[in-house]
């Protein structure tokens, strides 16, 4: 990949404003550690511009029908699909995805601002003559300036979760991106200018004390935040404490069971797509799969197909790099554990030749790793690594496989791999996870139904997509009118 000279970035205030922070972090390339941009580390009196940016344009955003912000979004949606190309080789340049997973990154986004397009219709209120003479209807509102606050891992896809439905809803938007990936949002940022008014979209960057200024900031009503479960349960507890709406997402520990009557084939090539797909780096990956019974051509082709995986860009077996050196150091020294406490490495990634050649080179690439356990103890089993590892167990039964499941903290996915119907019924009806798959190993739902887990995966009473996030970015406006004298009395008249 070619080097290119860092690009020095400014926040997004209606259109690009410098940080008044003199501080700016640098942002490495996962490829090869080179610096590719420069990132300013927004203080709280940058986020408060942004804030008082998004307050002062909410009156005549708000103001506007359902159908005139569609118009709006219709518009961001041309300009952002004709793009899509060059966000996508953002997301390869500053995350490392492959160039197929970066493409999908932006099209599952671009979903959830298509299903924005149809507020109009999906918000219609409801009407009805509720006594003699006494008629109710209720009606969406918007909250007024809300904050977004997004992980690494996703550049395009997971600040779209709300953005789109938030906008629509009415609301005005302060996003502050992952400082480790973001240029993408910044040119999206830059993009939206075009076409939006001004104000109604603002882009702040900046660390952990940028996102607490954001979540304290008076004026904000709202905070949406995707990461790890500590910093969730920390934004969801102060949120609520200052009496915001909080919708904080988690970590996860998803579990895969393949049960004797699997398709060996498609179950093999749907777990190695699973927990190597973008490098493992994603809350919906694979990270256990527990096998009942023996198995053995299932564990040996899963092994197979993922020692075939390649470090690149291009190609259906090129797998990225993980987002930096410390990514690296938290996997390997989650395998190095898990072959201290007696688990069985059946492949290696730390040493497969051509990912520690690249590694050497700079970059942040590991190969694939897939570690028999023979303790249901064992601590891979149970910790969050978020890299393209795959822990296997083995189980004597259905019943055996699903404590184990039903034992975890999280609740986000879990995926059966059968030909029963009476089997996927007999699981997904009790896993302990909020999106369940059937011979999906990647179980993510699509509009209108909504994204989010249960347990540790998700703190705060509503998903971050579908009609959930209208219900979110929204409170209902309940009207009841009378007009003359009823004909026939009651209490309300």
């Amino acid at each position: 990949m070619a080097l290119q000279s860092p690009q020095k970035l400014s926040n997004y205030v209606g259109s690009q404003v410098t940080a008044a922070s003199e501080k700016y972090l640098e942002v490495a390339s996962p490829h090869n550690g080179e610096t590719i941009a420069l990132v300013p580390l927004s203080t709280a009196s940058d986020v408060d511009v942004a804030v008082t940016s998004a307050k002062a344009a909410f009156g005549a955003w708000s103001g506007l029908t359902f159908k005139a912000r569609s118009a709006y979004l219709l518009k961001l949606y041309v300009e952002l699909q004709a793009h899509a190309d060059e966000l996508a080789e953002l997301i390869v340049r500053e995350h490392g995805k492959n160039r197929a997973e970066a493409k999908g990154d932006v099209a599952k986004g671009l979903e959830t601002l298509e299903y924005a397009l149809s507020l109009p219709q999906l918000t219609q209120g409801r009407v009805a003559y509720v006594s003699s003479g006494v008629q109710c209807r209720d009606e969406r509102v918007a909250l007024g300036v809300v904050g977004g606050i997004v992980p690494f891992n996703f550049p395009f896809m997971v600040p779209f979760w709300t953005i789109p439905i938030a906008l629509g809803m009415g609301n005005t938007y302060v996003l502050k991106p992952s400082e480790k990936v973001p240029m993408t949002m910044t040119r999206v940022a830059e993009l939206a200018s075009r076409v939006l008014p001004a104000g109604v979209l603002n882009i702040v960057h900046g660390d952990a004390k940028c996102a607490q200024s954001l979540v304290e900031h008076t004026d904000v009503r709202a905070i949406a935040f995707v990461g790890t479960s500590a910093v969730a349960e920390q934004i969801h507890l102060r949120a609520t404490q200052l009496g915001k709406r909080v919708l904080a997402l988690g970590g996860a520990k998803n579990h895969l069971v393949a049960l004797p009557d699997c398709d060996i084939e498609m179950t093999a090539q749907d777990v190695v797509n699973s927990f190597a797909g973008c490098a493992g780096e994603r809350c919906m990956a694979a990270s256990v799969l527990l096998v009942v019974g023996e198995q053995p051509e299932l564990v040996e082709r899963i092994v197979a197909k993922a020692r075939a995986l390649e470090p690149g860009t291009d190609g259906v077996r090129a797998m990225g790099p993980v987002i930096d050196a410390g990514a690296v150091s938290r996997i390997t020294s989650a395998i190095a554990r898990a072959e201290e406490e007696g688990a069985e490495l059946l492949l290696d990634g730390r040493s497969e030749p051509l990912f520690a050649e690249r590694r050497a080179q700079g970059g942040f690439w590991i190969g694939p790793s897939v570690i028999r356990h023979t303790s249901s103890t064992d601590c891979a089993l149970h910790d969050e690594i978020f890299g393209p590892v795959l822990s296997i167990l083995h189980c004597p039964n259905f019943d055996a496989a699903l404590a184990v499941e039903n034992a975890n903290c999280y609740g986000n996915a879990a995926c059966v791999y059968t030909q029963s119907g009476a089997s996927a019924e007999y699981f997904t009806q009790r896993f302990e996870a909020a999106m369940i798959g059937v011979n999906v190993g990647v179980p993510v739902p699509r509009e209108p139904f909504s994204f989010g887990g249960i347990h540790r995966s998700r703190f705060g009473t509503c998903d971050i997509t579908g009609d959930a996030a209208i219900e979110f970015f929204s409170f209902r406006r309940k009207i009841t009118t009378k007009w003359g004298i009823a004909a026939e009395k009651s209490w309300m008249n």
